[in-house]
Formats: structure tokens, C-alpha cells, sequence
């Protein structure tokens, strides 16, 4: 008997089921046809589009600014915001997207994920209905391009040590503070900055590019996400209309729930980076032949193969029970936590190995998974460091 089926001929007339490898547990039989659609556009674009770019993007530092442009005609960006011109797609199509992206580069999510759950989420949720009509529809088609500023030189895993000030002067406030890490902000058109105003209380406000005496330099020399641009965000004495005050949220819940959504993303993301590993490491392996035959046919090969199987496809089922969970109002930030601490460390795990797999090709960028191995230090630190996350799952407790 083929050891990839099980033989269902014992009853006459039940259909023989099949071991599908890169499927094993039938995700794509959970989906509903709508989600199949979003994944499927996706990988067609990201495939065809995003993945002919990247060696040069990677090798370069470049980031195509087109690239949102793209990502707004089909509905990428804000994709689970209902109206304003955004497609009102389910979260689990939502983390499908995320998955296809960044099967190519994490950098190209990064971007995405930013616009989406990190600009469009917070004026969405806390914003005005005229900071909505005026900031959405141009968000959503990729005609501008937002960035989100919270982490500092000297804070990032303690946002609520903040520096930068927001100080109230007539008809506004006056900010002053730099943000640092920040992914799009020098092609920014609009920047969410958090900042504490005079009673120490941490609130969101919306600048624009041209404001006098904002400005986002980039940061040069990166090894992790050299496909998007990151930069900071410099605030001298920047002069801030009352009306581009959110208003719908006082504290730290402001940002924390625009970095769940953004998490949540990055959990779907990660092994979309991961399956790419895998699959990379798989192919090359039966391909790649040693002391006359494939490596595949070596039983330490098969076993790091299948560790890989067994994490990424654990964590795909995770993703889309948080999914249906986050669609019925049922989830929560502990959730999210787990799984973006889990799959990012999981995927991180299965690029290295894979690396090492690929021998000394492995540090080639033709082959991409050295791209993908410094890509994923990135992600297991940004939006929560692994350790953050045992923190705050371990307070849960």
C-alpha cells in the first residue's frame, strides 16, 4: 500500500481518503468559496507581481512605492473595514492575505499589515466619521501611504514610558518627541502618532506630510526587511489641528488594540514565510543528490521535514480558529498573544533549518531563504518580542 494513503476499501462504496503533505489536516476544506477567492487572488498577485521583485528589492533596499498602489485595487489594504472603499472581507481572509504576502517577503506585509490594522484600524475605531471619509478612501486605495508611530529611541517594549509631548495650544496641540522603527514613514502621507498630553495621557493624533517641522528620515544599513522602508518620525514643535485628535480613546488601549489586529496578521504572516521554507527545503533536498542518491532519502532529512509540517500546519489551524473567533466578537489579546508568539518562533525555527538544509546555497539570495531567516528575526521581535508575549500570557494565568 502507497504509505501516503489510507485504504478505505474495506467498505465498498466509501471513498478512499488520501494524505494530502502539504495539507494534512484539509485547511482548505474549512474554508468557505468567498475565502478561497481572497486566498487565491492573493497568491496570484504575490506570485506573479511581488515575487519577480523581491531579489532586486532585498538586494537593494528598495521598496516599490506602486506596490500599495496595487495592493489597494484588490482590496488588500483595510481589507476588513466595512465601506469607506474597502473590500469588508471576514478576518480569516484577512489572515489568508497576510499568509500569501508574506510567503514572498515580510517586508511586503509589514507594509501592508501597517496601512491596515495600524493607520486604518485606530481611524476607523476611534476616529471621527469626517477624519473617516477624509483619511479611508484614499488609504484604502493605496493613493496614500500611512505609517504608525508609537515606539521611541528609549521605549519600545514599555510604550507607556513615552517622551514624545502633545502640549494644548489654541485651536490644537503642539508635538514635539521622535518615534523610531517606523515601517513606511518616509513615504508616509499620514502618521498616527501616540503622545501624552499634559495630564500624562497617552491619546492618538493624525499629522500629514508638510506639516512644519515633521519629518521622517529613513533608516539605512537594515538586514531585516530591506524590501520596505523604515525610518523615524521627528516632531519639532509640530502644530496639530484639534480636529486631527482622535477622539474615541484615552491610554494605552489605543495603540494595544491597533497592535492585536496587526498580531493577529503577523500569526498568519509568519507561516506563510515558514510553508515557503519548507517547501524550499523540501524540493531542494530531493533534488540535491549526495553519495548517490537524494538527500530527502536520508531519514534526518525526512525528520526535520516533518517537524516542519507538523508546526506549520498546527498553526494554520490555530490561525483559523482565532479567525472564526475574531469574526463572531469572541476573541481576545491573550489569543492573539499565544499564537503570534508561537507561529513567529515556530517559523523562525523552520527558516534557519532550512538554511541549514540547503547547505552552503542556503546563504545565497537566489535561493530566498536567508532573505526569509532575516526577515523572520525581525518579526518574532517587532509588534511584541517572544518574551513580551510569555509575559503577558503568563500574567493570564
Amino acid at each position: 500500500m502507497n504509505a501516503g494513503a489510507t485504504s478505505a476499501n474495506v467498505n465498498p462504496g466509501v471513498i478512499e481518503t488520501r494524505f494530502d503533505w502539504a495539507d494534512p489536516l484539509l485547511l482548505e476544506e474549512s474554508l468557505s468559496e468567498e475565502e478561497r477567492m481572497v486566498r487565491d487572488s492573493a497568491h496570484d498577485y504575490c506570485q506573479e507581481k511581488l515575487f519577480s521583485r523581491v531579489l532586486e528589492a532585498n538586494r537593494h533596499e528598495h521598496f516599490d512605492r506602486e506596490i500599495m498602489n496595487e495592493m489597494g485595487a484588490l482590496g488588500f489594504l483595510g481589507s476588513m473595514i466595512e465601506g469607506y472603499g474597502c473590500a469588508g472581507v471576514n478576518y480569516v481572509s484577512y489572515g489568508l492575505i497576510a499568509r500569501e504576502v508574506e510567503r514572498v517577503d515580510s517586508g511586503y506585509r509589514s507594509a501592508m499589515s501597517v496601512q491596515s490594522s495600524l493607520v486604518m484600524h485606530p481611524i476607523h475605531q476611534f476616529g471621527t466619521e469626517e477624519q473617516r471619509q477624509k483619511y479611508l478612501p484614499k488609504l484604502a486605495s493605496g493613493e496614500w501611504v500611512g505609517c504608525f508611530g508609537l515606539t521611541e529611541p528609549d521605549h519600545g517594549s514599555d510604550p507607556a514610558g513615552m517622551t514624545t509631548r502633545a502640549t494644548a495650544v489654541q485651536d490644537g496641540y503642539r508635538l514635539r518627541g521622535a518615534k523610531m522603527w517606523i515601517t513606511n514613514s518616509p513615504i508616509a502621507d499620514v502618521f498616527v502618532v501616540w503622545a501624552k498630553t499634559e495630564d500624562e495621557v497617552i491619546r492618538g493624533f493624525i499629522l500629514e506630510k508638510g506639516m512644519k517641522g515633521l519629518s521622517a528620515p529613513k533608516i539605512e544599513g537594515k538586514f531585516s526587511l530591506r524590501a520596505s522602508v523604515t525610518g523615524e518620525i521627528v516632531m519639532d514643535e509640530v502644530f496639530v489641528p484639534e480636529e486631527n485628535l482622535l477622539p474615541g480613546v484615552r491610554g494605552l488601549r489605543g495603540p494595544f488594540s491597533c497592535l492585536n489586529s496587526a498580531r493577529y496578521g503577523i500569526a498568519w504572516g509568519s507561516l506563510g514565510a515558514a510553508e515557503y521554507c519548507w517547501h524550499a527545503a523540501r524540493n531542494y533536498t530531493l533534488e540535491r543528490r549526495q553519495f548517490g542518491r537524494p538527500l530527502a532519502a536520508n531519514q534526518l532529512i525526512q525528520k526535520k521535514l516533518v517537524d516542519m509540517q507538523t508546526e506549520i500546519t498546527l498553526g494554520l489551524h490555530a490561525c483559523l480558529r482565532l479567525g472564526r473567533l475574531k469574526d463572531d466578537g469572541r476573541d481576545t489579546p491573550e489569543m492573539v498573544s499565544i499564537l503570534k508568539r508561537n507561529n513567529c518562533g515556530k517559523a523562525l525555527d523552520i527558516a534557519r533549518t532550512a538554511r541549514d538544509m540547503h547547505g552552503g546555497n542556503g546563504i545565497a539570495d537566489e535561493y530566498h531563504v536567508i532573505r526569509h531567516v532575516m526577515n523572520l528575526e525581525a518579526v518574532n521581535t517587532y509588534e511584541g518580542t517572544h518574551d513580551i508575549h510569555a509575559l503577558i500570557l503568563g500574567r493570564a494565568q
